[in-house]
């Protein structure tokens, strides 16, 4: 089984990253861009676990690890 963690930024919580894209593909020529948030996608191999448990699992790799809950969101998408 695959679990897929997609991590980004919380609402209001500033990006400086994404701010910096969306600058630069203005000026490449791509006026319709207004605004750019970056965020990561994080792919884990699961073996020997229920998908009931993969999911809890996960749910706490993200809270002590894969995600900054202060300032981050994310979810979880379990596959296969």
């Amino acid at each position: 089984m695959k679990a897929i963690v997609h991590v980004g930024l919380k609402p209001g919580v500033l990006d400086p990253q994404g701010k910096a894209v969306a600058d630069s593909l203005g000026r490449m020529g791509f006026a319709e861009v207004s605004g750019a948030r970056i965020g990561k996608v994080i792919e884990l191999d699961l073996e020997g676990v229920s998908e009931a448990d993969a999911e809890a699992r996960v749910k706490d790799m993200c809270e002590k690890l894969l995600a900054n809950t202060v300032i981050e969101s994310y979810r979880i998408e379990l596959v296969g």
